[in-house]
């Protein structure tokens, strides 16, 4: 099904202020009025807010918690452009971040949408958590992500020295910053970031005579699969308050171990599964970046882990597994 609108963006900010279908109700009601067993919402902010919930007509209602949308105007738990949240300061955040303020979270509209939803499910416990922390009172389940392994590696990026691998967005909340200024300090080994964003610009140029950090932009898919097949670990180093990075499990998918940083639901697939290492400070970093480069011994140990781990709790199919098993659970 496909929504147009020849209101172009008037469509969005209608329903981005008022939580509501908007100029896209009737249309979302053809679709929802269909014999449904199962409805499962998903990034529904800017289609049909909180509003679209009470159009499903299905026996079982689900909704999934991809980021912190639901208790964070800003959907990422980012504050003012510049720390992790450490409080709700919703309004003036909105207006520091150029967000229009939403007066229908000062409400109970969220709470009595959200009476239509069976169950919310995250992807990390400390999604879930968090959500229940912030006053969301529907039951929540924890279904971690999956990633699907890639279809092959194209390209070949070893390396004399030890390589090192970040992917992701180029932005203040993934702490590349931090991570490139300490990979500053070791021209022993290569650090290869790839990805796009708001700093990228700036970080080539401040690096730009620093031979041992290089800033590839996007990359196919297959090349971020031959870049985490070659590197010693993939570095996850972010610093807001992630929901579940997939960069972490798509890693392990290729046998690469990860070395994240606590933030959010960050570390639970490396905890879980073994397959890597967990910091909590940006100092901390360079301590297991030393550690793995110095202990090939290791290395092998939790790529071996990663690999393992990822078969067992992230793979395509033990997803599909337990998310039925689920429905099977909720329905009439």
């Amino acid at each position: 099904h496909v929504l147009r609108s020849g209101w172009g963006m008037l469509s969005p900010l209608i329903t981005q202020q008022t939580g509501r279908p908007g100029l896209k109700r009737r249309r979302l009601q053809e679709i929802l009025s269909a014999d449904y067993d199962v409805v499962h919402f998903h990034n529904i902010s800017l289609v049909g807010g909180p509003g679209v919930l009470a159009l499903s007509r299905a026996p079982v209602t689900l909704y999934t918690t991809h980021d912190h949308w639901l208790v964070c105007p800003a959907h990422v738990l980012w504050k003012f452009r510049s720390r992790p949240c450490d409080g709700p300061q919703c309004f003036r955040c909105s207006m520091a971040t150029g967000i229009p303020p939403q007066l229908w979270r000062y409400t109970d509209y969220l709470r009595r949408c959200l009476e239509h939803v069976d169950a919310i499910l995250a992807p990390s416990e400390y999604t879930a958590e968090r959500h229940r922390a912030d006053g969301i009172e529907r039951p929540i389940h924890v279904l971690n992500s999956f990633s699907r392994p890639p279809p092959g590696a194209t390209g070949d990026y070893r390396s004399d020295r030890p390589l090192f691998a970040y992917a992701g967005r180029v932005e203040p909340s993934k702490g590349v910053e931090q991570m490139v200024e300490a990979f500053r300090q070791r021209p022993g080994y290569r650090l290869l970031v790839a990805g796009d964003g708001s700093l990228l610009g700036q970080l080539r140029a401040r690096y730009a005579d620093v031979p041992h950090i290089r800033f590839l932009g996007l990359l196919p898919h297959g090349e971020v699969a031959a870049l985490f097949r070659d590197a010693v670990a993939v570095i996850s180093p972010t610093w807001g308050p992630e929901a579940f990075p997939l960069v972490n499990i798509e890693a392990m998918s290729c046998g690469t171990p990860v070395i994240a940083r606590r933030a959010g639901g960050s570390a639970e697939a490396i905890e879980r599964t073994g397959g890597g290492l967990v910091y909590e400070e940006p100092g901390g970093l360079l301590t297991r970046v030393d550690r793995l480069a110095a202990d090939p011994a290791l290395r092998q140990e939790l790529a071996a882990r990663a690999g393992e781990g990822y078969q067992r709790h992230y793979s395509e199919e033990r997803w599909m597994e337990r998310y039925f098993e689920l429905i099977g659970r909720l329905t009439p």
